[in-house]
């Protein structure tokens, strides 16, 4: 995730980052470029359409456009914001629960017991881990204190792996009587929150906008902005090719973004702060426990 200043407005406008839609799109700028060039130049220079009233009301047209493929790319990108933000707080839950059941546990177990807390105090954080890699389909051994628990089967579901050996050491202080029925009850919520966590993730991952929809708008994008020359050369002559190559960038940035952030679990440079979130979380274990 970008770490930026928010109010360094001059930084914003004349800093090309690396995941500035500028750089993504400078080919297609230049194809798009010269194509408005050629179409303004076989209209004005060359057939002369500029004596046909219909070609000079084409505009209409992409006026009536204008507002619906706005109302398409409005609605994209609040999909896919709502998705990087509910991950966002699924993270953000994450690390309450772990925090939480920390601090019971450091309040329930015997200062003796140094056995488990050695055991929570590694384990918990290792499903944190786990789950950031699991979402990004990959198993990084040396991210997880291994010390503690059963081996981990990277073939099966790492998470859920974790959150069984959580469980059952759990039951296992009960049956010793380390943890009455009381003590169990208080800390089921957040045993049981390390699943839902892992399920809502999931479902963010493998649940993308329907196809049908994401292609419907990339078609939409591109033939409005292939046919703009048609009707506007007419009206701005040749600055038709920087006007139609910033119509184009607004329009293909916006799919662009929401494309990146719909799936906020990955890589992408505004993707979710996993690697951080997943550091904090062994780190005040450690210092709860």
């Amino acid at each position: 995730m970008i770490d930026y200043n928010p109010k360094a407005w001059f930084t914003f406008i004349f800093r090309i980052h690396k995941a500035d839609t500028v750089r993504k799109l400078f080919p297609m700028f230049i194809a798009i470029g010269c194509y408005s060039a050629v179409v303004a130049l076989l209209e004005l220079k060359v057939l002369h359409l500029s004596d046909i009233a219909e070609w000079k009301n084409i505009v209409f047209v992409h006026s009536v456009l204008g507002f619906v493929i706005s109302l398409l790319l409005v609605f994209r990108t609040n999909t896919a914001y709502d998705r990087w933000w509910e991950g966002r707080r699924l993270w953000g839950s994450l690390v309450n629960n772990s925090r939480n059941l920390a601090i019971k546990l450091n309040s329930m177990l015997p200062v003796s017991n140094t056995a488990s807390r050695d055991f929570f105090r590694a384990m918990i954080p290792n499903y944190a881990y786990a789950l950031k890699n699991h979402l990004r389909a990959r198993y990084l051994v040396e991210e997880m204190d291994l010390s503690q628990g059963a081996p981990i089967d990277d073939k099966k579901h790492v998470p859920n792996q974790i959150a069984g050996q959580i469980m059952a050491h759990v039951n296992d202080l009960y049956r010793k009587q380390q943890l009455s029925g009381d003590q169990l009850i208080l800390i089921k919520d957040e045993l049981t929150a390390f699943t839902d966590v892992c399920g809502a993730c999931e479902r963010i991952r493998n649940t993308p906008i329907p196809f049908s929809y994401s292609v419907f708008i990339k078609k939409f994008i591109f033939f409005y902005v292939m046919t703009l020359p048609f009707g506007y050369v007419f009206t701005v002559g040749f600055l038709i090719v920087p006007i139609v190559v910033f119509i184009f960038y607004v329009l293909a940035s916006l799919e662009l973004i929401a494309e990146e952030i719909e799936d906020p679990f990955g890589f992408d440079a505004n993707d979710l702060p996993t690697d951080t979130i997943s550091a904090n979380i062994r780190k005040h274990v450690a210092e709860i426990l």
